[in-house]
Formats: C-alpha cells, structure tokens, sequence
C-alpha cells in the first residue's frame, strides 16, 4: 500500500512532534505500508491556522493519486508506533 500523508502541525507542538517521531519510524521500518509524509506547519498559512489552531496534530491519508482526503482519528499521545501503524492501516 503506498499512500501520501499530511500532518498538519506546528513548532513547538509536543503532541505533533511525538506523532511526527512516530510515523517517521513507521516510514522507515514497516514493512506493511509505505507512505510518504507531509508536514504543514499551520503558522505559515492564514487558512490553514484557522481552521487547526485547535485541533492540532491534524492528519489526513491521500491514497495513491486520489484527490480526496481521509481524516485519521487522532491517536492517543500514548499510542506505541505499533498501534499507530494499525490505526494507518485500518483508516487508510
């Protein structure tokens, strides 16, 4: 499965940079999906602020060259790479 996702974030985001660690560890180990990632700081965009600001870490799943974007369920802070990994699964 080969997928694009898009974290929207921003600097000094403790839940963002802990889900941003997580999902590079998955891109770099997995061997059950491969995707790239995007990171969106939402501070560099006044459409993008608005709509994040309070909702961050924000992630959607784009599949192959689809358009549409699936919104993934934020998972816990607590969530272990491995949990993670099947939550992208199951949602994308």
């Amino acid at each position: 499965m080969i997928m694009r996702l898009i974290l929207y974030s921003k600097p000094g985001c403790h839940l963002c940079e802990g889900l941003q660690e997580k999902l590079v560890q998955i891109q770099n180990t997995s061997k059950n999906i491969s995707f790239t990632l995007e990171i969106r700081d939402i501070t560099t965009r006044e459409d993008w602020f608005t709509a994040y600001q309070y909702e961050i870490p924000v992630l959607y799943c784009q599949k192959n060259d689809l358009q549409e974007l699936t919104l993934i369920p934020r998972p816990s802070p607590r969530a272990s790479v491995e949990q993670l990994e099947k939550i992208l699964l199951k949602s994308c």
